[in-house]
């Protein structure tokens, strides 16, 4: 949206949401001054929420003694491999240490109940862990990647659908859109892993919708990724799409792209590849999806 004059002549005082990007969040304050935003977090289903009434930014909400004494919930130990909690030897779940990404549970009890999913009976008892911590708890699944920093304040990371390991780590989905999305000719980004064949894990792809009247900037891309992302999280793959395909909930659609993965013989979209040999994005021919698919194009 461009800027105008006395953009913060407003008696706007409150802003509540949830999702906003940091990047937009920081923006958002310069141009329209001191109003006060409350991010949340939250699901009409689950038996919890969180609130960020301090104004930190890209946080959700911050925890401490007395929250957790009525509002029970951990952040534990999460294989992304095999898409479920990690268990120790003994069969419990393990809780992640401060500055950690875990999933986010919520223990189910009289006071914080699960009521579950109207007629999917299997749905709702998908959505419950028991036996997490000892015999006969039962803790909901809220499937949410989230991390408590030093100071108990709690921050969004990512679906666990949606991160995917490469080359031995975890890559959060949102954290590479954020660092896309600050290109001032990027509109959108929705990020997710493809599979290669005979390489362990997911490549990082990157679908991009452009800013009216811009074009693609490959070298400040290249530069962009490289400079603000572990070499593991930069997207392997770009695609450019006019449209970006969302759910009926208005989140980003994922599972199609994902299918399609990077063939350039059956997506019509222009298709680019970070070749590392050359510090570059190039355009991905039908020649270099050959050479990686053969394994000639080191990944």
């Amino acid at each position: 949206m461009l800027k105008k004059e006395g953009e913060k002549n407003h008696k706007v005082r409150l802003a509540v949401g949830n999702g906003v990007r940091n990047d937009v969040w920081r923006e958002f304050l310069d141009r329209f001054g001191a109003v006060k935003i409350c991010e949340f977090y939250g699901a009409t289903e689950g038996n919890i929420c969180f609130m960020n009434h301090t104004g930190k930014i890209g946080s959700v909400g911050r925890t401490n003694f007395f929250y957790k004494l009525f509002f029970p919930f951990d952040l534990i130990k999460y294989d992304f491999q095999k898409d479920e909690p990690i268990r120790n030897k003994d069969g419990w779940c393990e809780k992640v240490k401060k500055g950690e990404a875990g999933l986010l549970i919520s223990k189910v009890n009289a006071k914080n109940p699960f009521f579950g999913y109207a007629g999917n009976k299997r749905h709702t008892e998908k959505k419950l862990l028991c036996e997490v911590f000892k015999k006969g708890d039962l803790y909901l699944n809220t499937g949410d990647i989230m991390v408590q920093d030093h100071e108990n304040f709690l921050y969004f990371w990512d679906r666990i659908g949606d991160t995917f390991r490469w080359k031995g780590e975890n890559v959060a989905t949102t954290e590479v859109s954020d660092v896309i999305v600050m290109l001032d000719f990027i509109q959108e980004a929705n990020v997710y892993g493809v599979s290669v064949p005979d390489h362990e894990g997911k490549a990082g792809m990157a679908s991009l919708i452009l800013k009216q009247n811009t074009s693609l900037d490959l070298g400040q891309m290249y530069k962009q990724v490289v400079t603000y992302l572990p070499s593991y999280a930069c997207p392997l793959f770009l695609r450019v799409q006019e449209k970006m395909e969302m759910t009926g909930t208005f989140k980003q659609q994922k599972f199609r792209l994902v299918d399609e993965g990077f063939n350039p013989s059956t997506i019509t979209d222009p298709l680019y590849f970070l070749d590392n040999s050359k510090k570059a994005y190039v355009l991905l021919t039908k020649e270099v999806h050959e050479m990686i698919l053969s394994g000639k194009m080191k990944l």
